[in-house]
């Protein structure tokens, strides 16, 4: 029988930490006991609700190919960035986990070289990767994270909640930008005034034809269809303006938010409660179907960027070994397994086989979900291991996987792809300018303000917050990064 069929809970066992111990303590540190290695390692999220289910499996199958465990504890997202560099600053003994603040830790020594360790301990998983997780993930011509391989580009979508689309009959074949999409706004609002048009809140960024060289929320950019040498100020380009002047426009007309701008709650995916929202998606989401999956309800999407290999994308899920870690090659060893062993793997991101899933006969990695499929009873994809060796639904075809591959091959690589830029200069400037963009992004992103008023506003602040100095920082070090990166 499958290692992956389901496991009898012993009661009584004793169970895996499932919490995160004091920071800085070393009490939970790994090690080793009859030839069996512990690798600690911390994960962001919350964990699974059958956690000790999944992980008593997983760990019977990690054990059996490489002697060793996992004592995986998870993070919660509001209390991950600030628990990791205490982690990290404390010096305490782990050895793996989800990259935090990958290229500044990275920069000051946190997380261990693995050039050399990678093609080495995870030989098959490593040769899969795309060049660009290689490329976006190295500092100074060296690689600190092995990467998930997923979504190796992603672009921006505006999707549609169908059953609107079907109730009035709304067409939206020619929606390819922001632009385009308000006629099928304003009838939809015609009809349902009390249910956001565009469902947008506070984290809203404005998307446009940029990459972006240390976040969408800052003001430096490289403009994809213009000189791709030079760094710019998305805020203060021409094109940029119109989309701003069509949300404050939007916003006016009703079909955004009034709270927009102060909005953290958000539009749950399987709610009737909204038509349209932005939505990232990469080769691995097979079109709308796992966002269709996520919702429980049929969603259709239209592009308005370009698919984009990008340092964000290459760096979207990375996994570390610490710096301070006793057991680099075993961890090293565990990655390399977690992303080459489809039942090892499979079994943590669709849960427990019988349960949750069933192969379909006859076809090796065809599967179909049960009821007992649940968004809390597994873990999640795109931060757990290779995309590449999931087994795919029943309801992903022969074709869609052969569309995947074929719109991999053609997506196109960033100008800026693999630059990380070295903040030690302008630590004060980049703080700055932080503080200035808070005051302003959420409410010119959702409209709320007049753009033609408050952007020279803006522009003038960042100025004063030293815009100017970052940017001459920033494009010195692009120019290098070009010379040797040709």
């Amino acid at each position: 029988m499958n290692k992956w069929k389901k496991a009898a809970v012993i009661a009584g066992a004793t169970a895996l930490t499932v919490g995160l111990a004091a920071c800085g303590s070393n009490d939970n540190a790994s090690g080793e006991a009859d030839g069996v290695t512990t690798l600690l390692m911390y994960q962001v999220g919350d964990k699974p609700d059958n956690y000790d289910q999944l992980m008593e499996i997983a760990n019977k199958r990690i054990e059996e190919k490489i002697s060793a465990k996992i004592d995986l504890q998870y993070i919660s997202w509001g209390d991950w960035n600030q628990k990791m560099s205490t982690i990290i600053a404390s010096g305490e003994n782990y050895d793996l986990s989800f990259a935090s603040d990958y290229v500044a830790n990275a920069q000051k020594g946190a997380y261990t070289d693995l050039t050399e360790l990678a093609p080495e301990y995870a030989k098959e998983a490593y040769e899969q990767l795309d060049e660009a997780y290689i490329k976006g993930n190295s500092i100074d011509g060296k690689l600190y994270a092995f990467p998930v391989n997923g979504n190796i580009y992603a672009q921006q979508m505006l999707t549609f909640n169908k059953q609107y689309l079907d109730k009035y009959d709304i067409d939206i074949s020619s929606v390819h930008s922001y632009a385009d999409a308000e006629e099928v706004l304003k009838i939809f609002h015609k009809n349902e005034p009390g249910i956001p048009a565009f469902a947008i809140g506070q984290t809203f960024e404005l998307s446009g034809n940029f990459d972006y060289i240390i976040g969408k929320e800052y003001p430096f950019a490289v403009k994809l269809d213009g000189d791709t040498t030079k760094i710019v100020n998305q805020y203060a380009d021409k094109e940029q303006m119109e989309n701003f002047k069509l949300m404050h426009q939007w916003y006016t007309d009703g079909l955004i938010p009034a709270d927009a701008a102060t909005n953290t709650t958000g539009f749950p995916l399987e709610g009737n409660t909204w038509f349209m929202r932005e939505e990232t998606q990469g080769p691995m989401d097979y079109g709308d179907t796992i966002l269709t999956n996520a919702a429980g309800q049929e969603l259709v999407s239209r592009p308005i960027t370009i698919p984009l290999k990008s340092t964000a994308q290459a760096q979207m899920a990375n996994f570390v070994i610490s710096n301070v870690s006793k057991n680099k090659e075993k961890a090293m060893e565990f990655l390399g397994l977690l992303n080459s062993d489809p039942e090892l793997l499979n079994g943590l991101v669709y849960g427990v086989e019988g349960e949750a899933w069933e192969k379909i006969e006859g076809e090796d990695n065809k599967i179909k979900l049960l009821d007992g499929y649940q968004p809390n009873n597994h873990m999640a994809a795109w931060n757990t291991g290779n995309n590449l060796i999931l087994y795919t639904q029943d309801t992903i075809t022969d074709e869609m996987i052969k569309e995947r591959d074929e719109n991999i091959a053609a997506s196109e690589s960033s100008p800026i792809l693999g630059f990380n830029f070295k903040t030690d200069a302008v630590k004060t400037e980049i703080t700055n300018i932080a503080n200035v963009m808070n005051r302003y992004k959420s409410s010119l992103a959702t409209g709320t303000i007049d753009p033609e008023v408050n952007i020279p506003k803006l522009l003038e602040d960042l100025k004063t917050a030293g815009w100017d100095k970052v940017c001459e920082e920033m494009q010195q070090q692009f120019d290098e990064f070009r010379k040797t990166n040709k």
